[in-house]
């Protein structure tokens, strides 16, 4: 994502003779003092004491301490909106980290007088606002950004550089309305029926091939101004069925990182991506009943890189799929339980639908880091890592 906002300036000062790399400074070639010169005795230094580099250069700790504890949980938290009303009331009461654009929201919103209205009524922290834009059938706003083939039509037809180029000018369009993140592109790998879960959003059962569109599509979107969110780690492109529906299995941790995980493995490491994971079973890496999304032991995966060789790891910003209307999900969980559970296993952003239960979560939030179960440290790491990604911090 390009950064928009600036909310502090790096300072950077210099150490005498601290940046040498061998060759001559303006102090050696000045002519060196005669054989009568006394040496300054071991262990003291003629040259007066230079000052210590910032502690802080990124401005994190005044950031994080401009934050009430309410307001750190808030960023962590994506939320699906009805309309302009429904955002700008969630964004002023509850100062969310972003809201979510789907096919059941008023597009009106998208309309520059209503997101200036949305994205002012919280000042602090500016607002993500985050979309499925894939192309093909997830599509949320075709009619006003135009239309675009699938995933694997895309990667049939055309070249990276073209798909990327068409990726850039649809990314364009929606910079205008006011977008500023895309949950795009899908990087599974599958060569299942185009109207499978996965089907014809992967851009091809060769992970190459995904790899290289993918990074077309990063590319199209970074390039307009938009932070991409690849999905659906650690590849839903093998499993067993829906997550909408119900629990998916994958196969087992060994074979995605033969095929599903190589994309990820060489795309994490793209400027300003984020990772969203996804609700699966991974036996090898699961527990029973712990699909990824609320899983220490994927987000740990994610964190570290041990899924390649060499590892990749990857500090980016975390997104949790939808914790809401996937039945994978809540057909066990609570929404709060849902998010409490995702942020303690190490995602940076918990993902639902609607702005139904944000007090709530917020309430329930509070009290898991008060008790110790969701640790404060961790809190004020994500927010850090959102507020990178937002640009509000530069480092």
């Amino acid at each position: 994502m390009r950064k928009t906002v600036g909310l502090v300036v790096v300072l950077c000062a210099v150490v005498a003779g601290g940046c040498s790399n061998g060759g001559s400074t303006s102090s050696e070639s000045a002519s060196t003092p005669g054989p009568a010169a006394s040496a300054p005795p071991v262990g003291s230094s003629s040259a007066s004491p230079q000052p210590s580099p910032p502690a802080d250069p990124c401005g994190a700790e005044p950031f994080l301490a401009s934050l009430s504890q309410r307001e750190k949980l808030a960023q962590l938290l994506t939320v699906g909106v009805t309309g302009p009303d429904d955002a700008a009331q969630v964004s002023a009461e509850e100062h969310v980290g972003g809201i979510f654009i789907g096919g059941w929201t008023d597009q009106s919103l998208l309309t520059a007088s209503e997101m200036a209205r949305v994205k002012g009524a919280n000042t602090k922290v500016p607002l993500m606002v985050t979309i499925d834009e894939e192309g093909g059938r997830v599509s949320r706003i075709p009619e006003l950004i135009g239309e675009e083939a699938s995933a694997r039509e895309v990667a049939a037809t055309y070249s990276a550089a073209e798909a990327q180029q068409r990726m850039n000018k649809r990314a364009t369009e929606m910079k205008k309305l006011g977008i500023t993140v895309d949950f795009a592109p899908d990087v599974d790998v599958s060569g299942q029926p185009a109207n499978s879960v996965i089907g014809d959003r992967s851009f091809s059962d060769d992970p190459a091939k995904v790899t290289e569109y993918g990074r077309a599509y990063i590319n199209g979107l970074r390039d307009a101004g938009l932070g991409a969110v690849i999905k659906h780690f650690p590849g839903h492109g093998h499993g067993s069925g829906d997550s909408h529906t119900g629990a998916v299995s994958t196969p087992p941790l060994d074979e995605l990182k033969k095929n599903d995980l190589l994309p990820f493995a060489d795309l994490v490491s793209e400027p300003d991506v984020a990772v969203m994971v996804g609700h699966l079973d991974v036996p090898g890496l699961t527990d029973p009943n712990v699909p990824t999304s609320i899983s220490p032991a994927a987000m740990q995966l994610l964190r570290t890189g041990d899924y390649a060789a060499p590892p990749r790891p990857f500090d980016g910003v975390i997104f949790t799929d939808d914790l809401s209307g996937m039945a994978a999900i809540t057909a066990k969980y609570s929404i709060e339980t849902a998010v409490e559970a995702a942020l303690v296993a190490g995602a940076d952003v918990a993902l639902w639908i609607s702005t139904d239960s944000v007090k709530a979560v917020l309430d329930n939030l509070e009290q898991a880091v008060a008790a110790g179960r969701l640790p404060q440290k961790q809190v004020d790491e994500s927010v850090l890592r959102v507020a990178r990604f937002k640009g509000v911090l530069s480092c």
